[in-house]
């Protein structure tokens, strides 16, 4: 006989929908009025959003005690977001014993799942050997798929990558293409690179790099916890 898990009632979802709007609107009060409940009950959401509360210390004394807490309960049900706030914690030691390898474990799983800051934190591990094996081409594939989601810090880190030849080939037009992008919002550590690509670069080399840049303008990815320090 097969198993299936419950569909959450529409009160919950009700419920889960107040608490968020009101997370984001500030009142904080009432978002913990609607989520503790949830919480508790096992709502994997709720706990996630939760986590979020005393990680920022909104409306709750700030705890990244409680808030791994919370994020391992949803991230054990399979919350996709929760799963990257708690290999990204164990990684750095916030909250709970630091362990790199528990917490490259929880960001593969995120990473699989398609998040975005879960597959640039692994690949800042697998870039730097940092708690499993390095790995930069890996590092790069999971770069590339943070960077093509529009996520700006690992499209500098593509970037680098390509000006410089780890894990891909040595390419100043890829280079100059995601180096670009990320310097366009704000990545500063991406301007520097990208003045030095472009010293080596011929015009033909320079106007394609362009071309590429603008057929890749996306929107910002989503972020939930600070990247593992590169």
């Amino acid at each position: 006989m097969s198993s299936a898990r419950a569909c959450p009632t529409p009160s919950v979802d009700e419920n889960l929908a107040k608490a968020i709007e009101a997370f984001r609107a500030g009142d904080y009060a009432q978002s913990l009025a609607q989520l503790r409940p949830l919480a508790e009950a096992g709502a994997a959401e709720a706990q996630a959003w939760l986590g979020a509360h005393y990680a920022n210390g909104f409306g709750v004394e700030s705890s990244l005690t409680e808030a791994f807490g919370w994020y391992r309960r949803a991230a054990e049900q399979g919350n996709v977001a929760a799963a990257t706030n708690v290999g990204a914690m164990l990684a750095m030691g916030q909250g709970v014993a630091q362990d790199r390898g528990e917490g490259a474990r929880w960001l593969e799983q995120a990473a699989a799942g398609g998040d975005v800051m879960a597959q640039y934190n692994l690949a800042t591990m697998l870039t730097k050997g940092d708690g499993l094996l390095a790995d930069p081409a890996r590092a790069a594939s999971l770069y590339r798929s943070a960077a093509e989601a529009g996520h700006y810090p690992a499209q500098a880190r593509l970037g680098h990558l390509y000006a410089n030849g780890i894990g891909v080939e040595k390419d100043r037009i890829e280079a100059f293409a995601w180096l670009s992008l990320a310097a366009q919002h704000g990545v500063g550590t991406a301007l520097n690179a990208l003045e030095a690509v472009i010293k080596e670069m011929s015009a033909e080399e320079k106007r394609a790099g362009m071309t590429r840049a603008q057929s890749r303008r996306i929107g910002p990815a989503d972020a939930r916890i600070n990247p593992i320090p590169g």
